[in-house]
Parts: C-alpha cells; structure tokens; sequence
C-alpha cells in the first residue's frame, strides 16, 4: 500500500499526486513511469513520472480524469492509500549531450514533459519549451516551466492565455528565427505529436516522442502497448516510451488508441454511479 502524501487540483479535469513510493523514487528518472492500481479489483493503469525527491521518498504524478481508473484514483484522498504503485518502467530520455532543446508539451502531456526539462536545465542544456492548452482554464505547471526555461512560450487555441495558435506555429517560428536545436522532444496527445514531427521533418531536426498506448504488465509480455517504429514492432513499455517521432506510425498509433472506447465509456459511467452512491 502507498501513501497519499499530497493531492492538489491544477485544473478541473487534472490532479496532482504526491505519493510515498521510496523505492521507485531512489530508482527512477526522467522519462520512465509507474503502473498502479488505485483499489485491489482495478485495473493497471501506466501513468509517466512528473516529479521525484530521493530523500523523501516520494513520487509525483500528476493525471487526467477521463476514465474509470483515475476516477477511481481521484476518489482517494490526502491520508489514504493506492493499492499498487510499481514502477520505475521504461527507459529513461536520453539527455545526455544535448546543447540546445527544444521541448514542447500539449495539455496534459506537459506533466510527463516537465520533468525532462527540469533535467535539461540541471545539466546545463539552453532548454526553450513550449507548452500548449486549450484554453487559460486548462493550463498546468506555467511556473515549474517558467524555472528551469531559458525561453517559454505559451500557446492556447482560442489565444485566452499567452500566444494565440499551435505549438507547431511557435516551434516553426523559433526555427525560422534561427534557433538551431540539437533535438526536439515533444509530449502530448498523439496527434499534436504527429504534426509537430512533421513540422522538424521538414528541418531535418531530429524529434523524440513519448507514446503511451494501452499497457497492462508494463514488462512486455502482454503486447498491448505495441507501436510499429520504423517499419518494425516495438513494445512501449520496454522499447520506449520514447522514440523517434520521424518513424513512428501514428495513424497505426491513433487507430489502436481508439479501439476501446465504447467499453472505456461504460466503465466510466459505472465507476460515476459508483461513487456517487
């Protein structure tokens, strides 16, 4: 059982957790994720490591509430306890040698893509990010970027916060600029992925990705979290979940995401009756 040991609200939708897990906090780094299950009947659910201190022993994570199991997770409170918490997984983003980045972020995807900046800035990487929502309602964690950023921009679609656009627009207007980055890694919903890669392709800027399909075990067995890569198979769980965006099948990728969402809408709905009891 792991402790609760913070749980604030960021957003309506988005929820930040800080967990007591010392042995996945002295192992783990930037890039990797957790498994967890928040009761002994749920399922197993990856969610990407935000935030670790090694001394307290504790994890953050930060998650949206969109199906059955984050309900499940959010009904707990400051004080209790998640059932499973395992981790770390994954192979952590390779940093090393890395001069100048470019990382950007989409909704909720900015959790999982803060801490590789924050590891950018602490290794003295010039880290410029841009970071994207939907509207000022949803945007998380300006400040955390704010600290370790030698350059932040701020996009929302409907231009109620920062900059009024995409991320693909101020990427590509910082590079025609002349701002020459050694690598771009981009995190967010698939699709903002997709189009950023396309966007670098065109600058040959080499671009990392960090995919997050369905995953059960978390240790390959399973293959549910297969990606095609470069024309071949690889497994998110233990290939990834970072790859280079330029040979990722995303189509493949957003096809086998949304195979599941009539019975992820049931579940949600009988999770809701649930907890409202």
């Amino acid at each position: 059982m792991y402790k609760i040991v913070s749980k604030i609200s960021l957003n309506p939708t988005v929820t930040k957790m800080v967990v007591e897990a010392p042995l996945v906090a002295k192992k783990a780094k930037p890039g990797q994720f957790i498994i967890f299950r928040a009761t002994e009947d749920g399922e197993r659910v990856p969610l990407t490591i935000a935030d670790y201190d090694r001394e307290k022993g504790t994890v953050t994570i930060i998650y949206q509430i969109v199906g059955a199991s984050t309900m499940a997770l959010d009904a707990l409170n400051e004080g209790e306890y998640i059932c499973d918490f395992v981790g770390p997984l994954g192979t952590a983003t390779h940093i090393e040698g890395l001069k100048k980045v470019a990382v950007v972020g989409g909704g909720v995807g900015c959790a999982i893509a803060f801490p590789i900046a924050k590891a950018l800035h602490e290794q003295g990487t010039i880290v410029h990010s841009i970071v994207g929502f939907r509207n000022k309602d949803l945007v998380i964690l300006e400040d955390d970027f704010a600290a370790v950023s030698d350059k932040l921009v701020m996009m929302t679609d409907d231009g109620s916060h920062g900059e009024k656009g995409l991320v693909t627009n101020a990427l590509e207007k910082l590079i025609n600029d002349g701002e020459n980055y050694d690598e771009v890694i981009t995190i967010g919903p698939v699709i903002m992925m997709k189009f950023v890669c396309a966007t670098t392709k065109k600058y040959n800027v080499k671009t990392i990705v960090s995919m997050n399909p369905i995953m059960i075990d978390g240790t390959g067995m399973c293959g549910g979290c297969r990606l095609t890569v470069g024309g071949e198979t690889k497994f998110a769980c233990v290939d990834g979940p970072d790859f280079d965006g330029h040979l990722v099948d995303f189509d493949e990728a957003m096809h086998r995401g949304s195979m599941y969402k009539d019975f992820e809408a049931h579940a949600r709905e009988a999770t809701c009756n649930l907890l409202n009891k």
